[in-house]
């Protein structure tokens, strides 16, 4: 059934809706497709993250006008379906590309990536490239990888020096030090002793020497008396 120009306008305009944000798409062409192989194929797009859609060219080219892809859609010929996207153009690439070799029904024509149109060999090249998220990953890995590297070392650092002093207790490498330290607190006691004798000596001589100091007062007052008597004069 022919379509009418307004059904022709509202798929032009919701195909361009559609268009509008996509930075890359691959064109392709088909013969003898089943209903359930073209299931399969929509099903492989959408979890790359595009959408497809088989096109009318005139229509294709008009919806592209003033998009990123406008250059793929023009002077189509021949049955043709357009799987585009947004988001990774390698992610779109590597499951066409795996698609199609299982379904021989299925044949590349042209791709563009940002404007820039790509041959079948260049869609074969984009596929084989790594995507987002493992450049992302590869990334990651090369900024952790030092990090990491210097926490392993200083981890192991730790461990050889644990490991060093345990062996270092247990072959009694650290008892050569408990002698020393065993004589030093020994020598305070040693001297201890020597010094209660000295101060017995001290005592000892404070006592000897205490009576005779005593004993002057009493012969003092003696010959003061004797001195007296002498002194006294004589009665009659």
């Amino acid at each position: 059934m022919a379509l009418s120009r307004s059904q022709k306008s509202d798929k032009v305009k919701k195909l361009a809706g559609e268009l509008e944000t996509s930075t890359s798409a691959i064109i392709g062409t088909f013969t003898g497709l089943t209903a359930e192989k073209d299931f399969s194929l929509r099903k492989t797009v959408r979890a790359a993250g595009g959408s497809y859609h088989v096109v009318k060219n005139k229509l294709a080219a008009k919806s592209a006008e003033g998009t990123k892809i406008e250059a793929a859609l023009k002077g189509l010929k021949g049955v043709n379906s357009v799987a585009y996207t947004s988001g990774d153009p390698v992610a779109l690439a590597k499951a066409l590309s795996t698609w199609v070799k299982d379904n021989s029904e299925f044949t590349f024509k042209l791709g563009i990536v940002d404007g820039k149109v790509i041959n079948v060999q260049e869609i074969g090249d984009l596929a084989s490239m790594p995507g987002k998220e493992e450049l992302f990953a590869k990334l990651l890995f090369l900024i952790n990888a030092p990090a990491q590297r210097l926490a392993t070392v200083i981890n192991a650092t730790g461990r050889d020096l644990a490991v060093v002093i345990n062996q270092g207790v247990e072959k009694e490498k650290f008892a050569g030090q408990a002698p020393a330290a065993k004589a030093e607190a020994a020598a305070p006691v040693a001297e201890a002793p020597a010094a209660a004798v000295e101060a017995a000596h001290v005592a000892e001589a404070a006592a000897g020497e205490q009576p005779s100091g005593a004993a002057q007062p009493e012969n003092a007052t003696a010959s003061q008396g004797g001195e007296a008597a002498d002194t006294a004069p004589a009665e009659g």
